[in-house]
């Protein structure tokens, strides 16, 4: 298992789209910063942990930028990846692929959320 920190413009609001569109359970609430941005929360999916904040420039940690090609694809598996699609679909995301057979991989679904991560389900 590998933990994952992922970087967001708005993690309030990735939060509660991870809940809804990928059954996410938050794990630690976010924790927020003088200036109101959320320096730090958790939550598990997918059988793993992702940490996450807001961006922060003094950090030099920043976000995705949804139009453009994503340098990193958080890889992950799941049951049911015709569920899974319809969630991340009716929740913004933009599908890229699938759900179809990805060879020995089994099936696959590759879609970007709303906050510019690319991910790929193998299932």
């Amino acid at each position: 298992m590998v933990d994952l920190y992922i970087c967001v413009p708005d993690s309030r609001a990735a939060l509660a789209w991870y809940v809804e569109h990928l059954g996410a359970r938050v794990s630690v609430e976010p924790m927020v910063g003088e200036d109101g941005s959320v320096g730090h929360c958790e939550f598990t999916a997918f059988g793993g942990r992702v940490m996450m904040s807001d961006e922060f420039e003094a950090f030099d940690v920043a976000a995705p930028l949804p139009d453009r090609g994503a340098a990193v694809t958080l890889v992950v598996s799941a049951d049911d990846l015709d569920s899974l699609a319809n969630s991340v679909s009716a929740g913004g995301a933009r599908i890229t692929r699938g759900p179809e057979p990805g060879g020995p991989t089994g099936r696959i679904l590759v879609f970007r959320d709303p906050f510019g991560h690319r991910w790929m389900v193998l299932g």
